[in-house]
């Protein structure tokens, strides 16, 4: 045993002058770079909320609902051992002077935080970590609120009705929520504070939240309390189960991520395949000469695996390495959007990382490595014999397995990784035709090109040829680079172009501002300052928070279908309305509105639930239709309605939309505040603003625009983490382009070699190669193009709802820019084969 590992360590060595090890090397490298990089990045994510749980979420129990808690929970939890912690969270307009702008309000009490620590500056210069929250009477920002109202510490600021002192700058807060969902600035105030500012009115939208804390025991003992609180539509979020996450945004990017990686990781593995047929070619006369000394195909076969198993592992070392620099990259373009300060990385990424270096060489090298087993003694006296290569059905089929065994261990998802699998080689073959009959277009036009005869002319038909004498190998390298092409092309045109052509096709009316919580008693005021000043508005909407509290007479989570029991409609209070007509952008699909010809209302009677209409995608989402009922608990009430109407809603409208609207005479009597939006030049109507807070500090304004380009700035920091994933799909793809001319490596020397007998000089000899790698890339970029058109179009049609547009400045940039980026990096790494004398080109004939 160990003269097989001396031996196989001086075989490596003594192979790491071979270009084709060099291939296998880098390929390897780049696969673990990719995993890695996304492994030790999520590791941090997942291990960093596990680690924090009770501080992410404020405690260890959390409830939530949109009225205050009665006093006898309090008792009750009290009783049970646990310490408590009263929190309530709004949106309001906060203003100094005439700067104003709208912040989450977090409204906590004196036993803020029950975990960790606020890490604030308190205007000294040094940041210091508080058990605590502001005092009575004054505020902490964050320091964008701070920025955008020009404010600091020791300044005040106008909360609702009261004047409050900032005392402080937020630098992180241990419950910080993380993701996409908010994206106001924070204001920390005390709960002593709250009605003062006169932002408590009936109506309002206001989260109550209760949060605990307390020994394993204790939050044990009251299980059977969290889940009738649960039953009776309090959301209720234990640490034992409810682990925070990162917000779905962000969750997606992550998946993004790892697809991006294993794209890597799959070009990768098209890379070593290529390899390890040169590598194998270059043994077999070895592989012979061993037999003929009387090894066994066991101890071939241990020797070989052997070496691979000490290339895999070095490659795994460096492509640690890399992953480790990719995910420093990873944190730092992310770190805004995270809601804590992540552990070091542990071991499990670079255990992984590991195992797919050997998977893939496994998966996309084992079969092809069987041929050293099976060569014969004899081949050292007649070289023909060499063993037969390895059916391509099984190099693919075992690649697909070995592939669909990495998606399944990264995504922890069988069903998706299934269909990611099949409809991946559903997608190659569908690819490899469409790829066969463009190469063919291309070299056929460049064939026959009609240019005056020359040296160029010349190196382009002979540059032609020579890709089409290689066709398979060809297409293998095109759809790589066109797949990575059209994933850096698809990118750009989300984050430079589906957001600004959404925005171009709405309309010229289209709100841009929404003000919500208008009191009953503001309504005719509000309306008429308004009038007249802005360009268009919508009606007045009144909303109602009720909570849906069963259908059917069941409780929802064991109602609707199991995929969708954590749908968000069941996590929170919905905004109910009432209209005696149909809103505007709203158009009934099934069934009839509430009032029939005569105006009298349809169903609904003292002893029957009162009509409603449902908005459809709601209701597909709870597997409810017409004839159901709905029951939604408002205050202490419960009011139920049956299902007389189906609504599609236009989402993209800009204008209030209701999921559930109900007959006027029903909702009125509950508290409810009012919803209207409008159409506003902020930069030419600033007095208005002003004018509408200081007249109503309890009405918030909500800045489409402003939250647009906040969205706008989330996605070009996103794309820019992604776009560090794909320069190591793009190296990938590159190494693919290396195997090929490794592989590939005889052929091309013995041309050369060819050409040279025949009176070819290095000129024209460089620019037959410069051609060929440029056809290459230029096939590449219309193929690419191609695919981020469809993939484009996609996007408009099934995301944004818009008509497909002609990208014209991708079919320019990518096939040139494929040609010159192919047509560069192919040259430089087949100088090599230049240089070679013809009499050395013509030695090569038997291995070509």
């Amino acid at each position: 045993m160990n003269g097989m590992l001396g031996l196989s360590l001086k075989g490596l060595r003594r192979d790491l002058r071979a270009s084709d090890v060099r291939a296998l090397f880098i390929a390897l490298a780049l696969a673990v770079a990719a995993s890695t990089m996304i492994g030790f990045f999520l590791d941090r994510l997942d291990r960093g909320l596990t680690r924090q749980a009770g501080q992410l979420m404020g405690g260890d129990i959390k409830l939530e609902q949109g009225q205050p808690f009665d006093e006898s929970l309090y008792q009750t939890l009290r009783d049970a051992g646990l310490t408590l912690a009263d929190q309530v969270d709004m949106v309001s307009m906060i203003s100094r002077g005439e700067a104003f702008q709208l912040a989450s309000l977090k409204v906590i009490d004196a036993a803020y935080p029950l975990y960790g620590e606020v890490r604030v500056d308190l205007g000294d210069g040094q940041i210091s970590q508080l058990p605590r929250g502001p005092e009575p009477g004054s505020v902490w920002i964050a320091p964008r609120l701070a920025q955008l109202l020009g404010v600091g510490v020791g300044d005040s600021v106008q909360v609702g009705q009261a004047e409050l002192t900032v005392s402080g700058l937020i630098e992180r807060e241990p419950d910080q929520s993380a993701g996409f969902s908010s994206f106001n600035p924070r204001l920390m105030m005390r709960i002593a504070d709250l009605d003062a500012t006169g932002l408590v009115r009936p109506g309002s939208r206001i989260e109550y939240e209760l949060l605990a804390k307390g020994p394993p025991e204790a939050v044990a003992g009251v299980d059977a309390l969290l889940e009738r609180l649960a039953g009776e539509g309090v959301d209720v979020e234990d640490v034992r189960d409810d682990r925070p996450q990162l917000g779905s945004a962000l969750e997606r990017a992550e998946k993004y991520l790892s697809l991006a990686g294993l794209a890597a990781v799959l070009l990768a593995g098209v890379a070593v395949a290529m390899a390890t047929r040169r590598y194998v070619d270059r043994h077999l006369d070895t592989a012979a000469l061993l037999r003929c000394f009387g090894a066994t195909q066991s101890q071939l076969s241990s020797l070989f695996a052997w070496q691979l198993l000490w290339l895999a592992l070095s490659a795994s070392a460096l492509g640690a390495l890399l992953g480790l620099a990719g995910q420093a990259g990873l944190l730092a373009l992310l770190a805004q959007f995270l809601p804590m300060e992540l552990p070091p990385p542990g071991l499990l990424p670079l255990l992984m990382g590991i195992l797919t270096a050997l998977a893939v060489l496994v998966g996309f090298a084992g079969p092809t490595l069987l041929r050293l087993k099976r060569v014969s003694a004899l081949k050292v006296l007649r070289r023909e014999l060499d063993p037969l290569p390895a059916s391509a059905w099984l190099v693919v089929a075992v690649a697909s397995l070995v592939f669909g065994a990495l998606l399944w261990l990264y995504s922890g998802d069988l069903a998706l990784s299934a269909g990611l699998l099949v409809g991946g080689l559903i997608a190659l073959a569908l690819l490899w035709g469409l790829g066969g009959l463009l190469l063919g277009l291309v070299l056929r036009l460049a064939g026959r090109s009609s240019v005056a005869s020359g040296s160029f002319a010349q190196a382009l038909r002979l540059g032609a040829r020579q890709l089409a004498r290689r066709r398979q190998a060809s297409l293998g390298q095109l759809l790589a680079f066109a797949v990575t092409f059209a994933a850096m092309a698809i990118i750009t045109l989300v984050r430079g172009d589906l957001l600004s052509a959404w925005q171009a096709q709405l309309p010229t009316d289209t709100p841009n501002y929404f003000a919500i919580n208008i009191q009953p008693g503001e309504r005719d005021g509000f309306v008429q300052l308004l009038d007249g000043a802005v360009d268009a508005r919508t009606a007045l909407y009144p909303m109602v928070r009720g909570r849906l509290t069963a259908i059917n007479g069941d409780q929802p989570r064991e109602a609707v279908p199991e995929e969708n029991r954590g749908d968000n409609a069941l996590q929170r209070e919905l905004n109910l309305t009432w209209r005696a007509d149909v809103p505007e952008g709203n158009r009934v699909v099934a069934g009839e509105w509430f009032a029939d010809d005569s105006g009298e209302p349809v169903g609904g009677d003292s002893e029957r639930p009162v009509p409603i209409s449902v908005e459809n995608g709601l209701a597909e989402r709870l597997g409810v239709g017409l004839g159901d009922t709905l029951s939604f608990t408002i205050g202490s009430d419960r009011v139920t309605g049956e299902i007389t109407s189906l609504r599609d809603l236009d989402w993209d409208s800009f204008r209030p939309n209701f999921f559930v609207i109900f007959p006027p005479g029903v909702l009125e009597r509950y508290g409810h505040s009012y919803i209207t939006a409008f159409k506003l030049d902020a930069s030419e109507n600033r007095d208005l603003l002003r004018r509408v807070v200081e007249a109503y500090p309890g009405v918030s304004l909500l800045n489409v625009d402003a939250i647009l380009e906040r969205v706008r700035e989330l996605l070009a920091q996103v794309t820019r983490a992604v776009e560090l994933v794909l320069i190591f799909v793009l190296l990938a793809g590159i190494s693919v382009l290396y195997a090929a001319l490794t592989a590939s490596h005889s052929l091309r020397t013995h041309e050369s070699g060819l050409l040279r007998v025949f009176g070819a000089g290095d000129r024209l000899i460089s620019r037959i190669q410069g051609v060929e790698f440029a056809l290459l890339g230029l096939t590449s970029g219309l193929m690419g193009a191609l695919l981020a058109e469809l993939a484009a179009a996609g996007v408009y049609v099934g995301w944004l709802d818009l008509a497909p547009r002609l990208h014209l400045t991708l079919w320019l940039v990518l096939p040139l820019g494929g040609a010159l980026l192919i047509g560069v990096i192919g040259h430089l790494l087949s100088r090599g084969v230049r240089r070679q004398t013809p009499m050395a080109s013509l030695g090569l004939l038997g291995e070509a």
